[in-house]
């Protein structure tokens, strides 16, 4: 069992486990990502209307204004400034396990890597977040439901270009 287990987290492993890895890291750092969002989000950028998920499952507090205030028309940019530091604390956790659990590291120094890799992630989060203010601006969508719009585009992006660009030999 323990050759098992030491198999799956060397990074030779095979393609199958290493997409298991990453999607566990992928979850682990989603989590990081959202924990940092919805503090934010409930607390100092207070961008949670009372329908929200969040508010009406954990109980966490939104703020109350009417649909024609201008806090209440500012929360698209609330909730993205909310995601943009969330990604930030996230991608650091995400790439010292992607780099030490899932992926070999590639023909790049440890500096330009780490560049490439938080850019990779940032472009693709920078995509996402335009479609997570347009679904909530445009489109009225629950903050909640559009970070996870969020979180699967920016998901499915970067292991594309991390597994066949930067990690690549």
């Amino acid at each position: 069992m323990k050759d098992f287990f030491s198999k799956i987290l060397s990074r030779d492993c095979g393609p199958f486990w290493q997409f298991v890895k990453y999607g566990t890291v992928g979850v682990l750092s989603t989590a990081v990502q959202t924990v940092v969002f919805y503090v934010l989000a409930s607390t100092c950028l207070k961008c949670l209307a009372a329908d929200d998920w969040a508010v009406a499952f954990l109980g966490l507090p939104s703020a109350e204004f009417a649909e024609d205030a201008p806090w209440y028309l500012s929360r698209g940019s609330l909730a993205a400034a909310a995601t943009a530091i969330g990604f930030t604390v996230a991608n650091v956790f995400c790439y010292v396990l992607n780099r030490r659990y899932v992926f070999t590291p590639g023909k790049y120094g440890v500096a330009a890597e780490f560049a490439m890799f938080f850019s990779a992630a940032a472009l693709s989060t920078v995509a996402a977040l335009a479609l997570m203010k347009i679904f909530i601006d445009v489109f009225g969508m629950m903050t909640s439901l559009a970070v996870v719009a969020e979180i699967v585009i920016s998901f499915l992006v970067n292991f594309v270009v991390r597994k066949f660009f930067i990690f690549k030999k």
